[in-house]
């Protein structure tokens, strides 16, 4: 009878542990991602928006949203705290836009001139929509100035920081390469000839250097598709592979130091998480910790601040993105002095 109830005490005892561990360690699995988080908050003023852009002062974000009717994305202009909601564009589509370094003047995408070519899709490299050409505008929106004039897909485009030359990408026969051109759309070049890779999300580390993603032609219908980050040197030399694990490298962007850049990684079963790599050291730091989709990370001019894009707080079954930003400023990530010209 004595080890009957002492069997019993047992089996209570262990049941009892189950059960805290099935309600307890799943609440502290949580708050062990969000201790490893830095601070984390959202951009008021949108419900809906992703891939956003500093303008150069750090005070005003530019990128890609939905708001109120809206039944496509349209390019969008809005303040860090979340103040003066400013839509840039209303014809056709838009994605993929940038600052000038000026500050002057936006850069920006969109089917505006091509409205009555297939929608296509931006997020699809096998759909995407051709007659997407690039745009440049004062940044209340006037004065603007078509830069290409094709029925290809330009886009993904950013700007040097000299503000010299424009930096995109262009598909011809559903083949990606890297181009530029001058600020007034003249002299465009290609960069990237290679006949295996698609290259794209390309920005200048500094006047010379590109940081890009690109994925190889045969895996381009895998799901999960892998992709790499590589540099190479504005005139097409110096071509290098940063990442060489496997799996999927994307979204790269460069910090003001000239060393570091941030992008998403893709975890296993299918998790996007944003790290932070040196390109002297190839040392890896991950920076978000949530089973959402974290991606499309950029920082601040001064390194402070990183931008991400998230369905971290969405209802369930809803998968719509919205702006986040997270405290960087004790990573150090800001132009070194003898950098600063």
């Amino acid at each position: 009878m004595k080890n009957s109830f002492s069997f019993l005490r047992i089996v209570v005892s262990m049941t009892m542990l189950v059960t805290f561990s099935c309600m307890v360690l799943p609440i502290l699995r949580a708050q062990s991602r969000e201790q490893q988080e830095l601070r984390v908050w959202v951009v008021p003023g949108l419900e809906q928006g992703a891939e956003f852009y500093f303008s150069p002062d750090g005070k005003r974000l530019i990128g890609n949203a939905k708001v109120g009717n809206d039944t496509v994305h349209h390019v969008y202009t809005i303040s860090i705290g979340g103040e003066g909601l400013l839509c840039i564009n209303r014809k056709g589509e838009d994605a993929c836009s940038f600052y000038f370094p000026d500050g002057k003047r936006l850069l920006f995408t969109s089917t505006r001139d091509h409205v009555d070519l297939p929608r296509g899709n931006f997020s699809n490299p096998s759909d995407y929509p051709q007659g997407a050409e690039l745009y440049s505008c004062n940044v209340d929106g006037s004065d603007v100035k078509r830069l290409t004039n094709n029925t290809y897909y330009d886009a993904e485009a950013s700007v040097s920081p000299d503000g010299k030359w424009i930096l995109f990408s262009r598909q011809i026969d559903g083949k990606l390469d890297l181009w530029q051109m001058r600020p007034d759309g003249s002299q465009q070049t290609q960069i990237t000839h290679t006949e295996n890779w698609q290259e794209g999300g390309a920005f200048f580390i500094d006047n010379m250097t590109i940081i890009y993603r690109a994925w190889e032609v045969k895996n381009q219908a895998q799901r999960g598709m892998p992709m790499s980050i590589f540099t190479i040197q504005q005139d097409g030399t110096g071509l290098k592979r940063i990442t060489t694990d496997e799996g999927t490298h994307w979204a790269p962007h460069p910090a003001p130091d000239g060393d570091h850049f941030v992008f998403v990684k893709v975890l296993p079963p299918r998790n996007y998480e944003v790290y932070l790599m040196s390109l002297k050291t190839g040392e890896q730091k991950r920076l978000t910790y949530n089973d959402a989709f974290d991606g499309f990370p950029v920082i601040s001019p001064d390194g402070t601040i990183l931008t991400f894009d998230s369905n971290r707080d969405a209802k369930p079954g809803e998968h719509s993105l919205r702006p986040y930003m997270m405290d960087v400023s004790s990573l150090n990530l800001g132009r070194k002095l003898n950098d600063r010209r």
